[in-house]
């Protein structure tokens, strides 16, 4: 009868050590590793069915969630991803590819130019404009308050303010949040209630020294989804799969229905001196004024350096989102973003 694995190995290893019986603990020893990783192979080699199942599903988590796309995809729904990758595959989109400026090039904010319906062009994204060329326009300057309103002593921080409301890539705008538009200058339009402390703020800066420079506040819906898909595209383009795409992009360009553009909270500040959109601004008299002064009107730098990993957003010194002056102030001196006040403090 033919000896088993385990049989055979236990009789080499009991010969060698009854011929020397120094050898009789190494033996046990290595007889035991044999025999052990053989069961193990035997077990798993017999469940290959069940754990290439787990693994598979590992593969699929790993290679498709970028800082935030499995939560979004629960928020959102998987299919309207699917449609996405559909339009985005299929070049129905309108779309052309976005254009990077400065050295990095990555940044949400910068798109070449396509044909827009007056709908969709609404907050006249394309244009950048200083304090000068707005206070040209005096029917804007009166829009809005100036000042924000003084607090009350005790003033309390509650979640269901709208300066204060929390919008990322796993808060997707509420369905029930309203707002009014506003306008800056021209087709530039940002949420009304901002712009009083906007414009003292740019104010503020010029006596410094500083002439600011306001970009992209205001943003459809349709031209979020246009400048995510035309991103995605980009990186399809250079070889990506459509989920590593959608991960890189998703890095740099918050998720449609996810951007504080498309509420009016959030703009994109540059000076006369540098106009590119990337992380060199934060080095710039005008990126360091707007980091130290910013909180001073109201504005928080919303994705800073260091806080990559809870914002899922690359580090934008040039973007700002308006949270008032109390809540500003306490992110600038505890060096917070909004994803921590929230869980500090409401």
């Amino acid at each position: 009868m033919q000896k088993t694995f385990r049989e055979r190995v236990i009789s080499y290893f009991t010969s060698i050590a009854k011929k020397n019986k120094l050898l009789r603990y190494p033996c046990l020893a290595v007889m035991s590793v044999v025999l052990g990783a053989y069961y193990i192979g035997r077990y798993f080699a017999s469940n290959t069915k069940r754990y290439a199942g787990i693994g598979f599903v590992i593969l699929f988590f790993m290679s498709s969630c970028s800082f935030s796309f499995a939560v979004f995809a629960e928020k959102t729904g998987f299919i309207k991803a699917q449609e996405t990758y559909s339009a985005v595959v299929s070049g129905d989109s309108d779309v052309s590819l976005a254009e990077e400026t400065g050295e990095a090039g990555r940044v949400e904010d910068e798109e070449e130019e396509y044909t827009l319906t007056e709908q969709e062009y609404i907050g006249g994204e394309d244009a950048a404009y200083t304090l000068d060329d707005i206070l040209r326009n005096q029917e804007a300057y009166q829009t809005g308050s100036g000042q924000e309103e003084t607090q009350e002593a005790g003033y309390g921080f509650d979640a269901s303010d709208w300066r204060l409301v929390l919008i990322n890539k796993q808060h997707p705008i509420p369905e029930e949040y309203d707002f009014e538009l506003g306008t800056i200058v021209d087709n530039m339009m940002c949420d009304k209630r901002i712009i009083g402390d906007l414009l003292a703020m740019m104010k503020a800066a010029k006596a410094d020294g500083v002439n600011l420079v306001i970009k992209s506040p205001y943003r459809t819906d349709s031209r979020q989804e246009m400048n995510f898909n035309a991103r995605i595209k980009k990186y399809m383009g250079q070889g990506y799969s459509y989920m590593e795409a959608y991960k890189r992009t998703s890095q740099v360009i918050t998720v449609p229905g996810a951007s504080e553009h498309q509420v009016g909270l959030a703009l994109d500040i540059t000076c006369d001196m540098y106009d590119a959109l990337n992380e060199g601004f934060g080095e710039t008299k005008a990126g360091e004024w707007l980091a130290e002064h910013s909180c001073e009107y109201g504005f928080t730098l919303r994705y800073p350096e260091g806080k990559e990993y809870i914002t899922s957003i690359e580090y934008e010194p040039w973007h700002f989102r308006y949270v008032g002056r109390e809540a500003a102030t306490i992110m600038h001196d505890e060096g917070i973003c909004l994803e921590e006040f929230w869980d500090r403090y409401l």
